[in-house]
This record gives structure tokens, C-alpha cells and sequence, in this order.
């Protein structure tokens, strides 16, 4: 038998369940899955994904209050009136780019 250590970790029950229901449609083992996770770790010298906050959606106008409105559209004015403007297609990019939409 390989030389093995024990993990013991606490998460939440409807995790646990939902990611192994996940993994045993996929053949694998709770214990392999563990395995995969670690074995990344030590070939990335790090952890195999991102690791960031969720980037923040674009608010619709009707999520704002008036003060906020009031402020974004202040500084459209302000952009407007300093000559800074962009085509649709650099709009449609910072868009897709930021948010994925």
C-alpha cells in the first residue's frame, strides 16, 4: 500500500453533496478529486485557478437612485465636455471585457 495521509476538512453539506453527485457521474472519486486538486497545486505552485472577487455588473438605471444617476450622468456631461468620447465598437468591448456581456 502507497504511503497516504489523511485529510479532514469541514464544508457544507449541500457542497459536499452536490460536488460528489458531480463527481460520480464523472467516475471520480471524493478522495481522486482531492488527489487532482493537490497534485495541481504542487505543478502550478500555486492553485490551479483565479483567485479574485467576482467583477462587478454593470447597474441598470432602474437599480440606481436619483443621486446616483444624477452622478453618472454628471460625469458623461464632464467626458462629453472634455472631448472624451468612444465609438460603439470600444463600448461594446470594455462591455464584454469586464462583464462578459
Amino acid at each position: 500500500m502507497a504511503n497516504t495521509s489523511a485529510i479532514y476538512a469541514r464544508i457544507d453539506t449541500n457542497l459536499k453533496e452536490n460536488a460528489e453527485g458531480i463527481l460520480s457521474k464523472l467516475g471520480i472519486s471524493p478522495s481522486s478529486a482531492i488527489q487532482m486538486l493537490y497534485s495541481q497545486i504542487v505543478l502550478n505552485r500555486g492553485m490551479p485557478f483565479d483567485l479574485r472577487l467576482p467583477t462587478a455588473k454593470p447597474t441598470a438605471i432602474s437599480g440606481m437612485n436619483k443621486a446616483e444617476l444624477d452622478e453618472q450622468l454628471s460625469l458623461g456631461i464632464e467626458s462629453l465636455k472634455s472631448g472624451k468620447t468612444y465609438s460603439v465598437e470600444e463600448v461594446d468591448a470594455v462591455l464584454a471585457k469586464e462583464f462578459g456581456i
